[in-house]
């Protein structure tokens, strides 16, 4: 009997497992308790890494068997040889990183492709609750104070296309989440103001 399989906790998460080919090799940056990269080991045979900073994380990778390295993004990817993984994940990480534009270039670097996910900062419920509540978006998918919050670069989907384009970088794919917790694909109509988080795959051009 074949065993059913894991349901993610996030949405997107199953969407970049999809996108994924079976036996391929993954390092998947800010992988968090490893969940992606345990589900990918056990359902298609891949060889999974990760990167971390959280320790308590960590040892949560350590406890489910998935290889995970304990390091700040922010220092780079020194570590790793070009072409070292088929595929380079970045999800819903992008935005604390001190500087994006430098993590994408060594991920494209180590990787030959790119799978980036991230909050759509120009989805509707978010423009409006700053044009009539004049303060910072609070939401499920944003709940921190504009003071504690570890988001550091907050972005749209056009924002995010524009440096793909600024820093030559084809985009293969982009996926539109319109509901973060059902997961719902929105067509690529008017993505920037109706989709609550995007998935980009990408690849230097």
């Amino acid at each position: 009997m074949t065993p059913k399989r894991a349901e993610y906790s996030r949405p997107d998460l199953q969407i970049i497992s999809d996108l994924i080919e079976p036996n391929s090799s993954v390092l998947d940056l800010g992988c968090g308790a490893g969940e992606l990269l345990k589900k990918l080991i056990d359902e298609k045979n891949v060889q999974g890494h990760g990167v971390e900073i959280f320790e308590n994380y960590v040892a949560e990778c350590i406890d489910k068997g998935v290889p995970v390295i304990h390091s700040d993004l922010n220092e780079g990817l020194g570590d790793y040889y070009d072409e070292s993984f088929d595929y380079i994940v970045l999800s819903q990480t992008l935005q604390q990183i001190k500087h994006p534009q430098v993590i994408l270039k060594e991920m494209l670097r180590v990787g030959k492709i790119g799978v980036v996910g991230f909050l759509n900062f120009g989805y509707w419920r978010v423009r409006h609750y700053l044009a009539f509540r004049g303060r910072m978006p609070k939401s499920k998918t944003l709940p921190f104070e504009w003071y504690d919050t570890p988001n550091l670069h907050l972005s749209t989907i056009k924002d995010f296309r524009r440096l793909c384009t600024d820093s030559g970088y084809q985009i293969i794919e982009q996926i539109n989440i319109v509901n973060k917790k059902r997961g719902l694909i929105l067509p690529n109509l008017l993505p920037n103001s109706f989709a609550e988080v995007a998935v980009f795959v990408i690849r230097p051009a």
